[in-house]
């Protein structure tokens, strides 16, 4: 037995996340009680010579809904125009990890990169705990607190997905990592060189982080917000090197989605192209990922609002409602959610800093609601850390300790819940 004590945060964290994998991967298995509603993930491994799955075939279990595009992306780079929806970061990295394998004369079958995506996959969740703590502490200088959130971002409702071979959880780590380098940035007391290359360094980690999924443009936010700041102030060597800092952080984090968008244009809408140009290569601005989420995904402007989609709006209630609170609460008083004190005045820029998080993740919201697809909100929530620190402040204090500790049990009861699901093939995903 194991016990969680935050003056030991990293062997407790460590413990705690290696207990709750056990837990959902036992649940993924146990669903093997009933044949999957889908049998696609038996196709992208050729030696599984039946469409039956066996029992024990974790690694197929995982391989569900947009996991089979991601390890089919990885094998074989983009062949469809629809299979652009879906970020190259993950395919990229299962691809280069595979070559890593071969190069060291490991023999590897196409069966096997399901089970290295799911190696990253829990890497990745298992780095962005950790860095989770590190980034509560640099801006909240309070270690319970950053401890308690880390063991929610173990817990979250994301569940399966962020074990699967999925964007979420190393979109996670790499928007953790870049929010890591931006407070390091923005929160000094000095505006020091070495301040501004962690601004710039953030940007590029952002940039990574678009990559795997695109609302990680998002994270732009801060930039834009702390730039208008920048703006305002007195002109100096020091306020020149940090405006050009901020630009090109976003620009890297505009690079991250720009760059695939170019490669698939000049893989359509080039002269040489022997097919007739696709409707988007001649809009005003030639985009193949807004295109197919449209056109294959019916994604856009209050499509989703029919009435078959209500239970799903229904699903997503509980995490919109943490999402709107947490983010309105944080614009509203910037306050350390442990203790209620407020934070430091400039020059420490951290109210800043969390008004802008707490914008970015409002603004997905809204897109959730609105453009989404709504059931994502409860595992691409996984990568913002700010409703992770609002509902920490709710457990330990003694007023709201109750409400918190009902969302938790939510969280831990929708995760296992949609975990079965999830391995059976089932909806929602």
């Amino acid at each position: 037995m194991f016990s969680l004590d935050h003056r030991t945060p990293f062997p407790s964290l460590i413990s705690a996340f290696l207990a709750w994998k056990g837990l959902l991967l036992a649940i993924a298995l146990g669903s093997s009680v009933g044949p999957a509603y889908d049998t696609s993930s038996t196709l992208v491994s050729p030696e599984i010579l039946s469409s039956k799955e066996s029992p024990f075939d974790l690694a197929t279990k995982l391989t569900r809904w947009d996991s089979i595009y991601f390890i089919e992306n990885s094998r074989r780079s983009y062949l469809y125009e629809q299979e652009w929806a879906f970020g190259s970061g993950l395919p990229a990295v299962i691809s280069a990890l595979t070559q890593v394998l071969v190069n060291f004369g490991i023999q590897v079958n196409p069966s096997h990169r399901p089970s290295i995506g799911i190696c990253v996959a829990h890497a990745s969740h298992l780095l962005s705990v950790l860095v989770l703590y590190e980034l509560g502490l640099v801006i909240w200088k309070n270690q319970r607190l950053a401890f308690i959130a880390a063991l929610l971002h173990i817990l979250s409702p994301a569940g399966l997905f962020l074990s699967a071979p999925y964007n979420e959880s190393t979109y996670s780590l790499l928007s953790f990592v870049g929010y890591l380098f931006l407070a390091k940035g923005l929160l000094g007391q000095k505006k020091t060189f070495a301040h501004d290359v962690s601004v710039v360094a953030s940007g590029m980690w952002f940039g990574f982080a678009t990559t795997f999924r695109s609302n990680g443009l998002l994270n732009g936010i801060p930039f834009a917000v702390a730039l208008a700041q920048e703006l305002f102030a007195a002109p100096s060597l020091s306020s020149i090197r940090r405006r050009c800092a901020l630009i090109i952080g976003g620009l890297a984090i505009a690079a991250g989605f720009i760059i695939p968008q170019l490669v698939a244009y000049q893989t359509f809408c080039s002269a040489s192209s022997t097919t007739e140009l696709r409707p988007w290569c001649t809009s005003r601005l030639p985009s193949i990922y807004s295109f197919v989420q449209e056109h294959y995904w019916n994604v856009g402007f209050l499509r989703y609002w029919t009435p078959p989609n209500i239970p799903l709006f229904l699903l997503a209630v509980p995490m919109l409602y943490l999402l709107i609170n947490s983010g309105l609460e944080f614009i509203r008083r910037p306050l350390d959610p442990a203790s209620q004190t407020p934070l430091p005045a400039n020059p420490s820029h951290q109210a800043m800093l969390i008004r802008a998080m707490a914008l970015s993740q409002l603004v997905l919201t809204i897109l959730a609601i609105t453009n989404y697809h709504i059931q994502i909100i409860t595992r691409i929530s996984s990568g913002y850390p700010l409703w992770y620190w609002w509902l920490t402040g709710l457990i330990t204090d003694g007023k709201t300790f109750t409400f918190g500790c009902k969302v938790v049990r939510f969280m831990v009861m929708y995760a296992t819940i949609q975990g079965a699901l999830f391995a059976a093939f089932l909806p929602p995903a």
